[in-house]
């Protein structure tokens, strides 16, 4: 059997989309189109609650959001169990 780390290194650089989603909201179009500076969107999530951490779309990770120097930054706090696809069908 091939080591499977040989596998990995032929992805190395394969770009992969990473988005921090603090939380998520449905607003009407007439309220969307009303908002500017200073107004404030009402998310579904605590403030101060966990951040979700998607790769591609999914789900992968959960984190906190940190400020690291004037930027801010996700420390990940939980790695969620990857399930292959055969594991969602029973």
């Amino acid at each position: 059997m091939e080591n499977s780390w040989s596998h990995l290194e032929l992805l190395r650089n394969v770009p992969l989309q990473i988005t921090a989603e603090l939380g998520r909201c449905k607003m009407l179009v007439r309220d969307i189109l009303s908002l500017g500076a200073g107004s404030v969107v009402e998310l579904d999530r605590l403030a101060g609650g966990p951040v979700d951490v998607l790769i591609n779309d999914k789900l992968v990770a959960r984190g906190e959001v940190v400020a690291v120097d004037e930027n801010f930054g996700v420390r990940i706090t939980e790695v969620l169990e990857a399930r292959r696809p055969s594991d969602t069908h029973g």
